[in-house]
């Protein structure tokens, strides 16, 4: 069995439960919430020193194993259960790599950060990061202008590693209207057997 330590609206924590449905894998969920300190309880702590979700326990294992960060979870799950989401093949992989980095660099300071302002009052400059994230879905509708998917001809970790928070970038206010190869690219996603989507927050985009 798994255990996920999760956070319902902490898109980090979604991209590990949508990637866990896809694959259909069983697992039970501790929800860690974020807004009464519970991140700093020493058991918490005992299984991530930084007090952040995600954290995925596999307890089936043949030595339990514990991993914090959602890329490093869903990386770790396609490799054990779905390699396909993963390849081994150096060019492959190094194309997804690369793509992971975005979701952890320029996804999470652009729309991620977006997101924060306004759902989570986070103390950003809400019109910088509204700008520097129309700068980045500029890019990523053009590479998407051609190919149905990020990396390879088929959907992969890198595509789950983005999704949740360009999904959800109108909650920060950042509209996605003018994305048309973006929307496209969403709906695919949101189309794979298995899906499940993050909960919605009642903000509504306004640029």
């Amino acid at each position: 069995m798994m255990t996920l330590y999760d956070f319902p609206l902490s898109g980090h924590a979604h991209k590990v439960r949508l990637m866990l449905s896809l694959l259909g894998l069983d697992y039970k969920t501790v929800t860690v919430d974020l807004s009464q300190g519970e991140p700093r309880e020493a058991d918490f702590l005992a299984l991530n020193p930084f007090g952040q979700v995600p954290v995925l326990v596999d307890e089936a294992a043949k030595n339990k194993v514990v991993i914090r960060d959602s890329n490093a979870i869903i990386a770790y799950l396609a490799r054990k259960y779905a390699p396909e989401w993963y390849p081994v093949d150096p060019i492959a992989a190094a194309g997804i790599q690369e793509w992971l980095t975005t979701a952890t660099k320029e996804v999470v300071a652009g729309p991620g950060a977006a997101r924060l302002v306004t759902v989570f009052g986070a103390d950003f400059d809400h019109q910088a990061v509204i700008k520097q994230s129309h700068s980045l879905l500029e890019k990523i509708d053009r590479h998407l202008a051609e190919r149905d998917w990020l990396a390879l001809n088929q959907p992969t970790i890198a595509d789950i590693a983005t999704y949740s928070y360009i999904a959800h970038a109108p909650e920060g206010g950042v509209a996605l209207d003018k994305y048309s190869n973006i929307r496209r690219w969403l709906r695919s996603i949101e189309h794979l057997p298995n899906f499940v989507a993050m909960p919605a927050t009642q903000v509504k985009a306004v640029a």
